[in-house]
């Protein structure tokens, strides 16, 4: 069985030895037309709360320099993945990436346009576990604040949108295969809210991860080819014009028996510190 793998860069030393990004390599390529495995094209118009996030300095030049997701919930605060600002990921401490941006209203990451916006501070709750990567999930603060019409509104404990059967849609520039294709232009999938007993029997401790409903929100596609994949870590998870989920971990891309685990943002929002409505103080 393979092991999970979390959604953001792998293999750092030689990224950051060549200061060129690769992508994870999967056991096995899954059947696929595009990023987010089985998904389509989407402009920074239809979709201006993602957000790459960028470091040159760790990953190279090519497509900015990106290497997760993430997601505007407030004109100076980005969602993210906890473990994509993990030294795992970035290779050092967080801190000492000077050079970390977020770059907000561009779809294709090799043109120009949008905005490049440095990154002042990050937080990851305390309470993070990396061995069981939960509760995933970190903000960045901006040093400068983006329109208020990027905002993606975050759905709360209880919102409709977490319903099993719901269609949502996931968002990045990660593995285009399975195999190690990354794109340029942002894409986005269509997949399920499924029950969480599909992520529980499918990840239930041991080599393939355990799967943790209080933190977690099972999603993809039941007959498989529509899923996140390598880079798309931190990328939102969209119902109902909410946030419900951030892309964090699964067994390979777009199998039918490995659905995509995403951080359940309800879930997390207690303990985030007075930045957003509902928020801890």
């Amino acid at each position: 069985m393979r092991r999970p793998s979390v959604r953001g860069p792998a293999r750092l030393s030689a990224l950051i030895a060549a200061v060129i990004a690769s992508p994870l390599v999967v056991a096995a390529p899954a059947a696929a037309d595009s990023v987010v495995i089985g998904g389509y094209e989407v402009s920074a118009e239809s979709s201006p709360w993602v957000v790459a996030l960028s470091s040159r300095d760790r990953f190279g030049a090519a497509r900015a320099g990106q290497f997760c997701g993430g997601v505007v919930v407030s004109p100076t605060t980005v969602m993210t993945a906890a473990h994509c600002l993990s030294p795992a990921v970035l290779g050092k401490d967080v801190r000492l990436v000077r050079d970390l941006r977020v770059v907000s209203g561009r779809a294709d990451l090799e043109a120009e346009g949008g905005q490049e916006v440095a990154v002042r501070s990050s937080w990851i709750p305390p309470e993070y576990d990396p061995e069981a990567n939960s509760p995933d999930m970190a903000l960045l603060t901006l040093s400068q604040a983006l329109p208020a019409s990027r905002v993606l509104p975050v759905a709360r404990a209880g919102d409709e949108a977490y319903t099993p059967g719901t269609e949502a849609v996931v968002y990045g520039w990660g593995d285009t295969t399975g195999a190690g294709g990354y794109a340029s232009k942002l894409r986005a999938a269509r997949v399920s809210v499924l029950p969480d007993e599909n992520c529980a029997t499918a990840y239930p401790g041991g080599a393939d991860g355990r799967y943790t409903p209080a933190t977690m929100l099972c999603a993809g596609d039941t007959a498989g080819g529509h899923d996140a994949c390598q880079g798309d870590s931190g990328g939102p998870l969209v119902a109902g014009g909410r946030l419900i989920g951030l892309v964090s971990w699964g067994s390979g891309c777009g199998r039918p028996d490995g659905p995509g685990v995403y951080t359940r943002v309800s879930a997390v929002l207690p303990s985030v510190p007075g930045v957003l409505p509902g928020g801890g103080d």
